[in-house]
């Protein structure tokens, strides 16, 4: 092979590195995070060979701790029931329910909800009773959810009256007063439309004060007051704490100000917590592999605090696992004194 031969194949070889160089850049990586283990998982949703498993909510069953639930979604098949041991209790074949919340009533009934992208064009929120005693999701019906696709959603409870953040895929966040009778059908009523730039998705109410936070994918996290439309980019993607996409957001209340807030960094598979009030961050954490699989790519997350039992005796963490392989995609489970240990929370 000749001298020119030669050049021009180096030459190409170096045209092509650079190529895939440009087409492929390198991942972003925040800071250091510690890793803690999962103490249990789900089993895996239906929906095999697909992004499906995205969102969890806890109910801690304060009679029976161990006894305690989870309910999450298969955004594409409808919504599950776990117990702490991770087998599935029920499962409601609702179609495509994406984001899941819960709160207890002031009559003791704990409600469900789900948002309902089934219509892209119509938001809907597909409510349950969640029957303890047995274990079952008991369908309610829908309510209207804004005008657009349904993404995420996020319940407050102020009094007794029931608020849901209905996060639209445009942009959009409406809040409904929801009316959940015990017999007869529910409605919900237009109250505040908050809008962000970007995709959102996460939410999470403060329950003390109805705060809410909403999760810009790219952006970061916005502060919305309780009856305020007007919001502000608190805690802005970083590459640092928080790395695109923020997903999942969860909040666990102590005192009258105090706790954290904790965020899906899904972008480099971590997850952030910021101390309340102020959002001091405090520390990073990824749930790292071990008896059980670690969580990668996580959307929804829950939390949720007081005694689980002996495996979480001091709070329960949830996370939807988006790489579960070779079985379907499920959610970890953690113990929330495991993470505070390891972050150094107080």
């Amino acid at each position: 092979m000749g001298d020119l031969a030669v050049r021009s194949l180096v030459l190409a070889a170096t045209l092509l590195a650079l190529s895939a160089c440009a087409t492929t850049p390198p991942a972003i990586t925040g800071d250091p995070a510690v890793d803690v283990a999962a103490s249990g998982e789900t089993v895996p949703v239906g929906t095999s060979n697909a992004d499906a498993a995205d969102d969890p909510a806890i109910w801690r069953n304060p009679r029976d701790p161990a006894a305690s639930l989870i309910v999450g979604t298969d955004k594409r098949a409808g919504l599950y029931l776990y117990g702490l041991d991770g087998a599935v209790r029920d499962f409601s074949p609702d179609g495509r329910l994406n984001n899941v919340d819960l709160v207890t009533l002031a009559d003791g009934r704990v409600i469900v909800a789900a948002s309902d992208r089934n219509d892209p064009a119509r938001a809907a929120i597909r409510l349950y009773w969640l029957d303890t005693a047995y274990q079952k999701l008991r369908p309610l019906g829908t309510v209207p959810g804004g005008a657009g696709e349904a993404y995420g959603i996020c319940l407050h409870l102020e009094g007794e009256t029931l608020h849901a953040a209905s996060v639209l895929k445009e942009g959009l966040i409406e809040q409904f007063r929801l009316d959940v009778p015990q017999r007869g059908v529910p409605t919900s009523t237009p109250v505040l439309t908050r809008r962000v730039p970007t995709q959102p998705e996460g939410c999470v109410f403060d329950p003390r004060d109805g705060t809410l936070y909403v999760g810009e994918e790219d952006a970061g996290i916005w502060r919305f007051a309780a009856g305020s439309a007007e919001g502000t980019l608190v805690l802005p993607v970083d590459n640092r704490m928080l790395v695109a996409d923020v997903e999942g957001l969860a909040l666990i209340a102590d005192g009258e100000r105090g706790g954290y807030l904790v965020a899906s960094s899904q972008g480099d598979n971590a997850y952030a917590v910021f101390r309340l009030p102020d959002l001091a961050p405090v520390g990073r954490f990824r749930i790292a592999g071990g008896t059980i699989g670690g969580a990668e790519e996580t959307d929804g997350i829950a939390l949720a605090a007081g005694d689980f039992g002996p495996a979480y005796p001091g709070g329960l963490f949830v996370a939807q696992d988006g790489r579960n392989a070779p079985q379907a995609q499920n959610f970890k489970l953690v113990s929330w004194a495991a993470i505070r240990a390891a972050i150094g929370g107080e």
